[in-house]
């Protein structure tokens, strides 16, 4: 199913029909600050299994991010971190960054790689800040391109992009075009930050 959603002002029976959608298991794409994205509500265990076939990969490799609405929700997942860490999250977010951080016991098994580290983002994205605050807690997400391929035009279509994915998913949301470019991914677990992706 295609639901257009207006980008600076979603519509609220739209978002709210997303954000049932999610709590009863459903995957969905959606716009973000950077590329579309696929994703599913973090306690829905089985539409995580799902996303994680559709994907290709198994639960226990799956790198994918978790997207919060705002950084004060940050704390929650993640261990403990320091002030200069706090520092460039703070400047950069929300925006088109994933911050790799060491998982807290909130974050569930499942989620949790080998490294017991999870990508945090908080997407500069009306739309999907609102489907998140609808289901109270974080969006898994994964962007809709394998990272070995080159990101194609059609993946900022959302026309293209339902015509493509729409039998493996729920709800595609039109919110307009799309951007070319992932996030950058920085890894905050070593000593240092570490650009990963630029």
């Amino acid at each position: 199913m295609l639901i257009e959603i207006h980008p600076e002002n979603p519509q609220p029976r739209r978002i709210q029909q997303v954000v049932e959608s999610l709590q009863n298991g459903g995957i969905i794409i959606f716009p973000t600050d950077s590329v579309y994205a696929m994703g599913c509500d973090i306690r829905q265990a089985k539409a995580f299994e799902k996303l994680c076939r559709i994907k290709g990969i198994k639960p226990q490799k799956a790198q994918f991010s978790f997207l919060l609405s705002s950084l004060s929700h940050i704390s929650e997942y993640t261990k403990p971190f320091d002030r200069e860490v706090f520092k460039l999250l703070k400047a950069n977010l929300p925006g088109p960054y994933t911050y790799i951080l060491e998982a807290s016991s909130l974050v569930p098994t499942l989620f949790r790689n080998n490294r017991k580290t999870i990508g945090i983002r908080v997407p500069n994205c009306e739309i999907t800040r609102q489907l998140i605050e609808g289901i109270g807690g974080p969006l898994v997400s994964t962007s809709i391109h394998n990272d070995s391929d080159q990101i194609m035009d059609y993946l900022a279509d959302p026309e293209e992009i339902h015509a493509h994915f729409g039998k493996d998913v729920d709800i595609v949301i039109d919110g307009g075009p799309g951007k070319i470019k992932p996030s950058s991914i920085i890894d905050c677990t070593g000593p240092e930050p570490m650009m990963i992706r630029e």
